[in-house]
């Protein structure tokens, strides 16, 4: 769901480490499998390659709302098919299956508004302050730096379905930390990593926000979410360079996210150009 935030290693016995108890699956039902509830079936499994593609394969024989987690990812993706692995219940990779129904041409809002959702569910429940780096990474704050902690990945499941998945480090510990860029919410000092209670918040935070968004037919300003998601962007205000397919390059100042949840960037001419998240192949900051 981002690229690799951590080395991958055998699950072991589901208590190998007593800092990484698997998820309760009968209390997480219990608490979000409701009677008119946005969610309608929860499955864990131990190890899976990816839960997005497991679960875009049984799309067209799901209603909405399904929702499947992996306690272990070993082929994890993110865009463009980078690789996403983690230690074994060190964080939560799981994925939804969505079938909204409103304009096509609101569906970029998707993994923005499920950002909006984890950002604030983790800031609640976890107690950490967590951005968003526009289009789909969540960061946190470690030892004064910003840090990547986890990403979203959208992707198109048959005729109407969408599957939207989540990676997020919880625990990973600084020695399992590939790249400096690397974080956790343990790392960021959460007063929680307790993952069923993240994992529950972020799960009703997405309800919550994703039926203000389709009660609006996907209009982001009546419904809230480009609002709240402008508050909680790290990557407005900030001088980037955007590395565009044909090896094209726009820098200038992030100054604002517009209704099609493009990122608009204002080049030192003045000039303004808007660059949706398929047409991004990296974005940097550079201050």
């Amino acid at each position: 769901m981002t690229p690799s935030l951590g080395p991958s290693h055998g699950s072991g016995t589901p208590w190998s480490d007593l800092d990484r108890p698997p998820l309760n699956a009968a209390a997480l039902r219990r608490g979000l499998l409701r009677p008119g509830a946005l969610w309608t079936s929860l499955d864990i499994v131990g190890e899976t390659g990816s839960t997005n593609s497991d679960l875009a394969a049984r799309a067209a024989t799901l209603p909405e709302g399904a929702v499947l987690i992996a306690e272990e990812q070993t082929a994890g993706r993110g865009r463009l098919d980078r690789t996403w692995s983690a230690p074994a219940r060190s964080g939560l990779f799981f994925s939804v299956l969505l079938k909204p129904d409103v304009p096509v041409t609101r569906l970029p809002w998707l993994p923005l508004l499920t950002g909006v959702a984890a950002a604030a569910a983790l800031a609640r429940a976890g107690g950490v302050d967590t951005a968003l780096k526009w289009p789909n990474d969540l960061l946190v704050t470690v030892e004064g730096e910003e840090r990547k902690t986890g990403g979203i990945l959208a992707e198109r499941a048959g005729d109407d379905g969408i599957v939207v998945g989540l990676g997020i480090n919880v625990t990973l510990r600084k020695e399992e930390l590939p790249v400096p860029t690397a974080g956790s919410l343990a790392l960021a000092n959460a007063i929680s990593t307790d993952r069923d209670t993240l994992l529950r918040a972020v799960l009703r935070s997405l309800e919550h926000w994703y039926g203000r968004w389709t009660a609006a037919e996907g209009d982001p300003a009546a419904c809230g979410v480009q609002e709240a998601y402008v508050a909680g962007c790290a990557t407005l205000g900030r001088q980037v360079r955007c590395e565009l397919p044909g090896d094209r390059t726009l820098t200038g100042e992030a100054v604002a996210i517009d209704g099609h949840g493009h990122l608009v960037v204002a080049a030192p001419g003045g000039e303004r150009e808007a660059v949706g998240a398929g047409d991004i192949v990296h974005l940097r900051r550079l201050d």
